[in-house]
């Protein structure tokens, strides 16, 4: 029998959460501001979610739009932010930054995982601006609890960015040294990928706007999430 595949939703509160869970979510990411992609959510959102739900809960740490943090202040605050919510219970996070050349920024990276003392990990989309993916992967291939990458294969989804999934799927699958960490696929993902993707052994998927049928000023839909978790296990 085939391991089941991950589905994880995007949840901005604690009604998209239960909707989420109801609808066959696996794990979610919690964010808000989805105008700027994702931003950290407040600590009582992430308290209140947490009160709500039991499924695992992955905390996006990004306070602005983009994939650099800027001046020193930028990562101290993210630091900060860090911190407070892992003293309300947050043990799963999320997070990725670039420098200006688009190589990973690990100072403010390690910075952060040293906060996060341990937990596990998911570097973000930032890999999708990156100006080189596979040095990227083998820079961060030895951090302390990176366990996944989010990634569409292209900054314009996964359209595009097919091809690069299927060829760092392969990667992963013969061991290559950077492709450890688990591909989950998201951003712009529909249903109609998910037969190459599976095929090639992408057991990971992360929806957003996909589970939110009235668009992001509505909730998530727990039958358009049971949609897709319907579809993973067919």
């Amino acid at each position: 029998m085939s391991k089941r595949a991950l589905l994880e939703v995007i949840a901005l509160d604690a009604e998209d959460a239960v909707a989420a869970r109801n609808g066959g979510a696996d794990r979610l990411e919690l964010v808000t501001d989805m105008a700027a992609d994702g931003l950290t959510p407040p600590r009582e959102t992430f308290a209140k979610i947490r009160a709500a739900v039991d499924i695992p809960l992955r905390v996006m740490l990004r306070l602005a739009d983009g994939f650099t943090v800027g001046e020193p202040a930028g990562a101290d605050a993210l630091v900060e932010v860090a911190r407070g919510l892992r003293a309300e219970g947050a043990d799963e996070f999320v997070l990725g930054f670039l420098d200006a050349a688009g190589a990973p920024d690990l100072v403010t990276v390690e910075r952060l995982i040293a906060e996060l003392d341990g937990c596990r990990w998911t570097f973000h989309r930032a890999i999708d601006r990156a100006a080189d993916r596979d040095a990227l992967r083998k820079r961060l291939a030895d951090l302390p609890g990176l366990d996944t990458y989010l990634t569409a294969g292209s900054a314009t989804g996964v359209d595009a960015g097919l091809p690069t999934l299927l060829t760092e799927t392969a990667a992963g699958e013969r061991g290559e040294p950077g492709y450890g960490a688990r591909l989950m696929v998201g951003g712009g993902l529909r249903l109609d990928h998910l037969g190459a993707l599976v095929a090639a052994g992408v057991d990971a998927f992360h929806i957003g706007g996909a589970a939110r049928p009235g668009g992001w000023a509505g909730s998530v839909s727990p039958g358009a999430v049971r949609g897709w978790r319907d579809a993973l296990d067919a």
